[in-house]
């Protein structure tokens, strides 16, 4: 019971630091474009770089976590992010501060889908309540990190200081894991995942179909983080509207994030849950587009990211019978699902720059939205709700 403890709070930790070095830039956009000068393409590299190698190096996270243990390539991870983030510090280039986003890039894709494993590893009968701690953990540190970098700034009178300071966590978070985790797991018995050979399921149909499903989320949730404090300055708002409204957005994902299991214990159906969520972000767009408070707005479209993150992330969980599985099929979902979410912010920073106003952008998030309502319904398919899934989630929510 201690070990399990300790676990969730080195889960809960490590987790912390997969949003600070991306939702740490947009607070600080307009400061590091005007010393920096950058245009509003270049500065959404920041953003897509990293959930870029979430996409790229997935694939390669499975494989090293299944020769050396997923527990020990989570630790080094964590060294990654820490080592990306503090180097922001000495960022005086465009090139530079490029090449943190390229690092700390690694070190979150590196843990994204071995924490999926980590958890059906060892939570196996209780997989949406521990992957509602990880999603809380990663939407506090994404709260955190949006809320904080301005005053941060404030504080240090430098934006690069702001950007490092995030390291903290990240070398901090590596300490625990190491005394939580691998320590315990040497102690008890040799690491269950190293010498596994384990392989991405890209010939499987119902797979690429949950690639698509996390890959509009993630076009939607990246085009949010990066642009939409700009997109409510460009409807008139004031900077700090703009970034209160952002903060609701955040933080209002922390409290659907832990309602998420207890909806499911209710009703387990997943597309039920998803087409909600989808529905309160289209809800939300339209809000801006009908002038309605942006705060308001920006409080529907995070109610439906927070529902609709973590059901992603729960669906390849449910599709495999062990931690290994459960690693390379998230692996796999996140590998070209964030390769496909990468382009959000980059064709938001491309529309913005050609026609200068969000609003096109808007119709088009819109559409994309659709189209991720028709994949919902693909992969989540009736028997999928009774007989695939439902004995698995009887067991996973004991």
């Amino acid at each position: 019971m201690k070990k399990n403890v300790l676990m969730i709070i080195a889960l809960f930790i490590a987790s912390l630091n997969l949003r600070p070095a991306i939702n740490s830039i947009a607070p600080l956009i307009d400061s590091i474009r005007e010393e920096l000068v950058m245009s509003a393409a270049i500065v959404s590299l920041l953003t897509s770089i990293p959930v870029l190698c979430m996409g790229l190096f997935s694939p390669v996270a499975v494989k090293a976590g299944g020769k050396w243990g997923i527990e020990r390539i989570i630790g080094l991870s964590l060294v990654v992010i820490g080592v990306g983030t503090f180097i922001r510090l000495f960022t005086n280039s465009v090139s530079l501060l490029i090449i943190t986003a390229l690092i700390a890039g690694i070190g979150i894709a590196l843990i994204g889908p071995l924490l999926s494993g980590f958890i059906k590893q060892y939570f196996p009968k209780h997989v949406p309540s521990v992957l509602s701690v990880y999603s809380v953990a990663l939407t506090l540190g994404a709260a955190f990190s949006s809320a904080l970098s301005a005053p941060l700034q404030k504080t240090f009178h430098s934006w690069q200081s702001s950007l490092a300071f995030w390291a903290i966590i990240a070398f901090v978070a590596a300490i625990i894991w190491w005394l939580f985790v691998q320590l315990q797991v040497k102690k008890s018995a040799p690491t269950a995942s190293v010498g596994t050979k384990t392989i991405l399921p890209w010939g499987n149909g119902k797979a690429w179909i949950l690639t698509l499903s996390f890959g509009l989320m993630a076009m939607l949730f990246y085009s949010y983080t990066a642009w939409l404090p700009q997109i409510i300055q460009g409807m008139g708002s004031t900077k700090s509207y703009a970034e209160t409204s952002f903060t609701v957005f955040v933080m209002i994902q922390i409290p659907v994030n832990l309602l998420v299991p207890i909806l499911l214990k209710k009703f387990p159906s997943r597309r039920l849950w998803l087409v909600i969520g989808s529905l309160l972000e289209l809800i939300g767009l339209i809000l801006l587009i009908l002038h309605v408070e942006p705060w308001v707005a920006s409080a529907f479209i995070g109610i439906g990211a927070g529902g609709l993150f973590p059901i992603n992330l729960l669906l390849p969980i449910d599709a495999a019978n062990n931690a290994h599985e459960a690693a390379s099929w998230s692996a796999m979902t996140q590998s070209a699902g964030y390769v496909i979410g990468a382009f959000g912010p980059i064709i938001l920073g491309w529309i913005h720059d050609a026609s200068n106003s969000f609003s096109s952008a808007i119709y088009g998030m819109i559409v994309i939205i659709v189209l991720m309502m028709i994949v919902q319904f693909a992969s989540t398919r009736k028997k999928s709700q009774t007989a695939e899934y439902g004995q698995k989630s009887e067991l996973m929510m004991d």
